[in-house]
């Protein structure tokens, strides 16, 4: 299989550690981010510093047309693509009975419908060679929802159907999809919580916790690697015990 990897938001969080992980396992990567280009360009340097071929692209996943053109330049500089790996993602929480309109359609647009646009723009071209693995990143909100968080719940709940639904799709072709669900984890969306939330949300953690993105990450590198190949339409859960 091709060593050659897309990950979407990969300027920051568990798609940044991704990157890095990926780029120390060997994988030459191509990911995108939507605004904070120091960010990306200091991945792209990290991640070119372990001795592999790195490209940061300015793409918008909500949008199929800049998903489809990531995914396409990746592939013309890269090569073939063997792993696609969706981590962008955004929060607008509030409660239901609060939410405007903006805020559930601007989480759908970049969390289920950027999963969509990556995994249909990266899928056919790993179909025609019979070999790829998708991973998606979902959440425990998906599998269990949250309170205020409704739109956030829906969006990754949709993610563990489609990656389950696109699992049957393409196992024929010997393409696996998987989907991770984290919990609380160190990220830039968890920093900015209140302190008293934080201690009140580690109350429900049974290591007593946050993870972090490289533990996700290293999640990532198992599902995309061979020690994985028997391993498809699953969601495995990185929580810390929150569920118990």
């Amino acid at each position: 299989m091709s060593r050659v990897a897309v990950v979407s938001g990969g300027s920051r969080g568990i798609g940044a550690a991704t990157v890095l992980r990926l780029a120390r396992d060997g994988w030459d990567v191509g990911f995108c981010y939507r605004s904070d280009e120091e960010a990306a360009r200091l991945v792209e340097k990290a991640a070119g510093e372990l001795g592999v071929r790195v490209l940061a692209i300015r793409a918008d996943v909500g949008s199929a047309a800049e998903t489809k053109a990531f995914v396409l330049r990746t592939e013309e500089e890269l090569g073939p693509i063997g792993a696609a790996v969706s981590c962008a993602g955004i929060t607008r929480d509030r409660p239901l009975a609060l939410m405007g309109d903006a805020d559930w359609h601007q989480v759908m647009e970049t969390n289920l419908d950027g999963v969509f646009h990556l995994c249909r723009a990266a899928v056919f071209p790993m179909m025609k060679r019979r070999a790829g693995v998708i991973v998606t990143l979902s959440s425990v909100s998906g599998v269990y929802g949250n309170a205020a968080q409704v739109n956030y719940s829906a969006s990754k709940a949709g993610i563990i159907g489609l990656t389950k639904a696109l699992a049957k799709e393409v196992g024929r072709y010997g393409i696996r999809a998987n989907a991770i669900a984290p919990g609380l984890i160190e990220t830039d969306m968890t920093a900015a919580l209140p302190e008293p939330v934080r201690a009140r949300l580690l109350d429900a953690v049974a290591l007593a916790r946050f993870g972090t993105a490289e533990e996700v990450a290293d999640l990532v590198a198992f599902l995309v690697s061979d020690q994985a190949s028997y391993i498809t339409g699953s969601v495995l859960e990185v929580h810390g015990g929150i569920a118990l």
